[in-house]
């Protein structure tokens, strides 16, 4: 062989060698690239965070209930109960009753007459497992059995903040459940109003209806505000004096118990002759009425569940009573009892429109009471509820009460 042919054929072979070194150093590169990726997880994955189209649990949320504790809660929960008076009348304002999975003893219960119109829109209520007996008497292993992702925890009006707190973080040590607390609050005036209106959207932000709740508050600040602006410029003078008797408060009662405060009368700026008492609540001498002799008198009808017609039957049998100006002149007239478990506040704002009506008529031409009412419960538990609530009250609310 020629040594120029050698270095030709040596050159091919080095050639060929280099060329399959490099394919297989190329192969070997490519199976460790698959081994490192197969184990580095998605992007998704590594932050914790998943596709919300996948329908997997969204990260925790921490947020400050109405007593000032930080609670972490799932960012999604729709698994939740309602603990203590009126909790779960508020959980219907905000639509979220679907997420209700165990009820207290006051939504099994067989009332003979039922006054809360947020259970009259959702009968089914009655039917989901018992948590604890009602006012809030939780029952930690009932409530561990159900299963919730949030405990939902309202105080009653004047109970200590830190009462409240401490009962809260007692039960969510017992139950390992987190726990949101919050005043219930009342429409009697601006502290417990903001309280009231703090409450909602603290619920809203823990079950994802922050919307709902704004639309909630602006709608009690616009029927306030509608109703006062209709009577706002009638002088003291001519002001109607007003007295509401038969006011429940756990339970029903005779003409004696009132409220001093009564917010329909405040809003439709009527002169509430027992103002002076000072309290939310008062049982007043008969002796004082009689000495008030208000122009009208407005009865609220759930005194019919005393027997023998409650404060109308005393307006018509009790002597010290019959001779009241409102008596004689056929002023008495028929309200629907809002106290019920604690305040149902969509009743409170359709008595005033009926109260606005009857007083000054003029300017409430435009109302019709029931419709109005109905269209009130309506946006506040989903139903037009007026009539099945009246008929329990022998349909004598938002009526003058012959006697």
């Amino acid at each position: 062989m020629k040594v120029g042919h050698g270095i030709k054929l040596n050159k091919i072979i080095l050639v060929g060698i280099l060329i399959a070194a490099l394919v297989i150093s190329s192969g070997c590169a490519e199976d460790s690239t698959s081994a490192d990726n197969s184990e580095v997880p998605a992007p998704a994955e590594a932050s914790g965070v998943a596709d919300a189209d996948e329908g997997v649990e969204s990260a925790e949320l921490t947020l400050t209930d109405g007593f000032g504790r930080k609670v972490t809660i799932p960012g999604n929960a729709e698994r939740l109960v309602c603990s203590g008076s009126g909790c779960l009348r508020y959980l219907v304002y905000l639509q979220a009753e679907d997420y209700v999975v165990g009820v207290d003893s006051m939504e099994k219960k067989v009332n003979e007459i039922e006054g809360r119109p947020y259970f009259l829109a959702n009968p089914q209520l009655k039917d989901y497992p018992l948590i604890g007996e009602f006012r809030g008497k939780d029952d930690p292993e009932k409530l561990i059995e159900v299963n919730p992702q949030i405990i939902l925890k309202s105080s009653t009006i004047g109970q200590a903040s830190a009462q409240a707190a401490a009962e809260a973080d007692t039960l969510q040590s017992k139950t390992g459940i987190p726990v949101i607390s919050f005043p219930y609050g009342s429409l009697n005036n601006e502290e417990q109003k903001a309280e009231m209106y703090s409450s909602l959207r603290i619920m809203g932000e823990a079950v994802g209806k922050q919307e709902r709740a704004e639309e909630v508050i602006a709608y009690i600040e616009a029927t306030m505000q509608d109703l006062e602006s209709r009577t706002a410029d009638i002088p003291e003078s001519e002001r109607k004096t007003v007295y509401v008797g038969g006011v429940s408060m756990s339970g029903a009662h005779g003409i004696v118990s009132t409220e001093p405060a009564y917010a329909p009368f405040l809003w439709v700026n009527a002169d509430n002759v027992a103002a002076g008492m000072g309290t939310e609540h008062a049982d007043i001498a008969k002796e004082a009425l009689v000495g008030w002799d208000p122009e009208y008198i407005f009865i609220d009808v759930g005194t019919l569940q005393l027997g023998n017609e409650g404060a109308i039957g005393e307006l018509k049998s009790d002597a010290s009573l019959t001779g009241l100006s409102a008596v004689k002149n056929g002023k008495v007239y028929g309200v629907i009892p809002y106290n019920f478990y604690s305040t149902n506040y969509e009743s409170v704002l359709a008595n005033a429109y009926f109260i606005g009506k009857v007083l000054y008529p003029d300017r409430f031409e435009d109302v019709d009471p029931e419709a109005k009412a109905d269209e009130i419960y309506t946006f506040f538990v989903g139903k037009p509820v007026f009539s099945d609530l009246n008929e329990q009250y022998d349909n004598l609310g938002f009526k003058q009460i012959s006697l």
